[in-house]
């Protein structure tokens, strides 16, 4: 869970704010205009009203009009307090449908204006069985996509090793060439990663993300960053380099009790990914210190790519235009990112200019529109 990011750049503002008003189950161009079997959520910045609290199981769509001052997001939680499905960014006046597979049981609904993590909760309750034994395509998606998880926090823990053992030697040039790297694992995984509320801020967190009252327990990869970009130091920074190690370690520990959801987690983990280079990476707002940030969007990218292309087979079966769209602005965001590699990686973000960031933002938001219909296709 990330909090609001304020997209500052005149021009890329306005297009990735379409992307998220776009992203969620299915698509927000048609968001408020009386899909007649979806629940309404009627989001204030003090109140969540929920239209229905009993509920069939199986896939169920919530179409959330956020009516408040700040921008807000929907969470839906098991009775454990664990979240089962997010969708963050619900700017305001904007209308989003977000899909969720619910099995039998109690739920508790939050919207949580200024996306805190808090704010008001309707408990909803589901009765009845999901039509169908299910897709066991979308079951080997599932298990296939699990183990891609694994595999990418396998490779996030071994890269982050190097990075920290460059940084416990006090070897900031090593440690900056292996900072990047260390990150793209993470990336591609990360809303599986955000389920895991304890370890993602201790990861993950941003300065800009904290208040004032928060920074004495900031730990992590952006911490480690302005170190060495900013202080040109990582003296003292040591135990911070081990901390991420055992968090990390902490994270893989928990992986096989991980239940993935074809509609909850990964359909709607591929639009958080969008959102994710929408309000960090085009916006120069996520490595605001080493300027990585072109990294990270390709490692979202990659991410989101994997969960359609194993999803992909039903897709073209159920929807072959949606399937033949969702080719076409892959390829494209993948042409136009390739236009800015250098070496291993990419060039320093701070070096792509306003109308550069514009046109890939364009991409972004092109690409989000059809995969925000990723979720609905396939819960049919």
């Amino acid at each position: 869970m990330r909090p609001a990011s304020v997209l500052a750049l005149t021009g890329v503002a306005t297009v990735s704010l379409s992307l998220l008003s776009a992203c969620g189950g299915d698509d927000g161009k048609d968001a408020g205009k009386g899909n007649g079997d979806a629940v309404a959520i009627t989001a204030t910045d003090s109140t969540c009203e929920v239209a229905k609290k009993d509920l069939k199981a199986g896939k169920t769509t919530f179409q959330i009009t956020n009516k408040g001052s700040k921008v807000n997001e929907f969470e839906v939680t098991k009775p454990d307090g664990k979240v089962l499905s997010e969708r963050e960014n619900i700017g305001p006046g904007t209308t989003v449908d977000f899909v969720v597979n619910l099995q039998a049981g109690t739920y508790k609904l939050l919207c949580s204006p200024g996306q805190t993590g808090k704010g008001p909760t309707q408990d909803v309750t589901v009765t009845g069985a999901a039509a169908g034994a299910g897709d066991p395509r979308l079951t080997k998606a599932a298990e296939d996509y699990k183990a891609y998880v694994v595999a990418n926090v396998d490779d996030t823990i071994a890269k982050t090793r190097r990075f920290a053992a460059a940084v416990k030697a006090g070897d900031v040039a090593k440690a900056k060439s292996l900072y990047a790297p260390s990150r793209v694992g993470w990336e591609t995984i990360e809303p599986v990663a955000e389920k895991f509320g304890d370890l993602d801020p201790k990861m993950d967190a941003r300065e800009a993300d904290l208040k004032p009252e928060e920074k004495k327990d900031w730990s992590g990869w952006h911490l480690l960053e302005k170190a060495l970009w900013v202080d040109g130091s990582v003296k003292g920074k040591e135990k911070y380099a081990d901390q991420l190690i055992k968090d990390l370690e902490d994270l893989k520990s928990r992986l096989p009790g991980l239940a993935i959801d074809p509609v909850n987690d990964m359909a709607a983990g591929a639009n958080e990914l969008l959102t994710e280079v929408a309000t960090g990476k085009v916006t120069g707002e996520e490595e605001a210190f080493s300027h990585t940030d072109l990294v990270d969007f390709k490692a979202n990218v990659d991410g989101a790519k994997k969960i359609y292309d194993l999803l992909k087979p039903v897709v073209q079966e159920k929807d072959a235009q949606l399937a033949q769209d969702l080719d076409k602005q892959f390829a494209n965001v993948e042409e136009l990112l390739g236009k800015y590699a250098e070496g291993d990686g990419y060039v320093s973000y701070d070096k792509v200019g306003k109308a550069d960031r514009k046109k890939l933002a364009d991409a972004v938001n092109a690409l989000g529109e059809p995969l925000s219909k990723l979720a609905g296709v396939i819960g049919k």
